[in-house]
């Protein structure tokens, strides 16, 4: 469904609930990439944020939104529209109302009108109908969008022909400046800035660029383009049939392996082709000439700071485009805008200590592209004003207000020189995650409730310790801390028995022989444990017999799908960790997912699995047996996930 030529289509890559959610009045900022992607194509929505007391969703702070966006969105996506969220929206006035709006940012982002196509929406959020209104050219008049196409899989629009280019670049620039007069130093560092952006295109500037790797065998290919390789590159064409490229022709695709269009954008798989800069300061330019030396004295005692920025840009391009293009068009403009990002943010402290500025980049959940954060690294990631950054980068990015998500343990990793990509998050050499193996429940008609994030599988005998017939409480909460820790709440070590005992003695709830001892503990002392070493709260749930843990599923439903996290279950003298119920609330049938710490084999998944080891389990068998035992109290240990970002 392409839509006529006077009534084009709109294309959504983007999950509904970021045009939709909030539904009170409120302004997205629609991205895509018109030069890569087909046109009046959306692939990623940015909430507007207020920026002031008079600011509204029909009045934003431009200026302030265009230096945010401009350090967020990575070279290669630009504003290609915005969009009215309102109650009772009035078609005509909000869509061309949020149409003038896109393109005085887009215009403040650039510096100047843009020639793509863009489009202005507005969406009722009472009925969730979304229309819209398409200008295919800047002056061109604004006509009704012929509809709409929700993408079935967006991922693979956007990488199976693009691909992301990366360049680190540190830099030490020189500030010179009175010691007794500090009144223009801000003009000098700014002209310094600009001395820097203008030298990325000197003759003696080189760029290596090199593919990734997907194996340690694998060699990668890689060229070196000099500043004069750049000029022109634009109009450059790549002819397949060339047995010689020369190096200004070659095209991205040349750079990844020839099974790569199965790219997948995660936290822990992410390829992009590398470029390094170098300078060649012996480069020969042709000309003879005879070496002068100029004295300025300086007119007073004169200080050096040394500014220290760390550049690292992200560009999403199309595999077909020529690498020199690349460079010139997207990798440059790049570094250029990040350093102007990073010169405001460091202008007003040019005389105090500078801040430590380190660009990350992340792919949320619910966002397709990557985006960039320049996070200040002087005081650690839980200082007041960037947890307020953070906080603000989830509200633009529609992220939930209670999940880590842009923290820097999860930013993007990329493998260099066929390093391992998964070495730093799967160092462990525990089982993760086992219920993924599972079969079903049995449940019939049931809505299955699970865990939300990712584990470790803690049981007897794990780390050298024969715990058989005293551990199990400890091993469950071994479970529950990892689970803290991999979705980075944390960043302590799994707590072992000893450790786990020398905090009780520690909070007055043991006494010192405890240390050592083969004692057991129960649900009361591991809300105590998590509670000191992460801060977290819980919730416990007490049943005087096992019959009557079916009576609390809905409950159990009701936690996973708000906080997914482990429960543990303590019953007697055995405790269980409980990922999951499937619980069919008309008929009452229900299940449990139990993930048993009272195994004592190897770490062989099929062996667990097919063992029951990790498994559903009802409360009453299709043998007549109880898995729960009649005469037996049961407590229920339910963490809470902590309120941070």
């Amino acid at each position: 469904m392409a839509g006529s030529r006077r009534h084009p289509t709109v294309r959504l890559l983007c999950p509904k609930k970021s045009l939709l959610s909030p539904p009170s009045p409120s302004l997205r900022w629609l991205v895509g990439s018109p030069r890569f992607l087909p046109p009046l194509t959306v692939a990623a929505a940015l909430r507007c944020l207020p920026g002031g007391a008079d600011a509204s969703s029909s009045s934003p702070d431009l200026q302030r939104e265009a230096d945010e966006i401009r350090g967020l969105l990575v070279r290669g996506f630009d504003v290609v529209g915005a969009l009215h969220v309102g109650r009772s929206a009035e078609f005509g006035a909000d869509a061309r109302g949020a149409l003038e709006l896109a393109r005085a940012l887009r215009e403040r982002l650039s510096g100047e009108r843009a020639s793509h196509g863009m489009v202005g929406g507005c969406v009722d959020a009472g009925t969730g109908e979304i229309q819209f209104l398409v200008s295919e050219g800047d002056g061109l008049e604004a006509v009704e969008a012929a509809g709409v196409v929700w993408e079935d899989e967006p991922g693979r629009l956007l990488w199976e022909k693009g691909c992301l280019l990366r360049c680190e670049l540190p830099l030490k620039l020189p500030l010179y400046a009175s010691s007794d007069d500090m009144s223009g130093i801000e003009a000098r560092f700014f002209s310094l800035i600009e001395s820097t952006v203008s030298k990325l295109r000197d003759p003696h500037v080189s760029y290596l660029i090199e593919g990734p790797l997907a194996t340690r065998d694998e060699s990668h290919y890689s060229v070196i383009l000099h500043g004069n390789d750049l000029d022109s590159v634009s109009n450059l064409t790549h002819n397949e049939s060339a047995e010689v490229y020369s190096a200004n022709i070659v095209s991205c695709s040349k750079f990844f392996p020839a099974k790569r269009f199965n790219l997948s954008l995660t936290g822990e798989n992410a390829d992009a082709i590398q470029i390094t800069i170098l300078s060649n300061q012996s480069f020969n330019n042709s000309k003879a000439n005879i070496p002068v030396v100029e004295y300025f004295p300086a007119p007073a005692l004169a200080s050096l700071r040394l500014i220290n920025l760390k550049l690292d840009i992200l560009c999403y391009s199309s595999v077909d485009l020529p690498v020199a293009a690349a460079v010139s068009e997207l990798v440059i403009p790049g570094l250029a805008d990040q350093l102007n990002v990073m010169k405001k943010a460091i202008v007003s402290e040019l005389t105090t200590q500078q801040p430590q500025l380190c660009p990350y980049h992340f792919v949320p959940p619910g966002l397709f592209i990557p985006v960039t954060a320049i996070y200040d690294t002087r005081y650690g990631e839980i200082e007041e004003k960037q947890s307020e950054l953070r906080r603000n980068l989830h509200l633009r990015l529609q992220l939930p207000l209670d999940r880590p998500l842009l923290r820097i343990s999860n930013a993007l990793k990329f493998s260099i020189g066929g390093t391992d990509k998964k070495a730093s998050r799967n160092s462990s050499s525990l089982l993760r995650d086992v219920h993924r193996e599972i079969p079903s429940s049995g449940v019939s008609g049931g809505i299955m409730s699970l865990i939300d994030g990712s584990y470790e599988y803690y049981h007897y005998l794990h780390d050298g310790i024969d715990d058989n017939g005293w551990g199990c409480a400890y091993r469950s909460l071994q479970t529950i801390v990892s689970w803290y820790k991999l979705q980075q709440y944390s960043s302590i070590n799994v707590p072992s028995h000893r450790e786990i005992q020398q905090v009780l003695v520690e909070i007055g709830d043991k006494d010192s022989s405890f240390i050592g001892s083969r004692e057991w503990i129960g649900a009361i002392e591991l809300s105590f444990v998590l509670d000191k070493l992460l801060g977290a709260s819980c919730k416990i749930i007490n049943v005087r017999s096992g019959d009557e843990l079916p009576e609390k599923c809905r409950e159990l439903a009701i936690h996973f799908e708000t906080q997914g996290t482990p429960v543990m279950i303590g019953g007697g003298v055995l405790a269980y960790t409980l990922l999951g119920v499937d619980y069919n609330e008309t008929s009452g049938d229900c299940a449990f997912l139990i993930l048993d710490p009272h195994y004592t084999g190897s770490d062989d998944l099929k062996k667990i699995v097919n063992g029951g080891w990790c498994g559903w389990k009802k409360s009453v068998d299709s043998k007549g047996c109880s898995f729960f035992l009649k005469d037996k109290f049961y407590n229920l240990l339910l963490p809470q996930r902590p309120n941070m970002v």
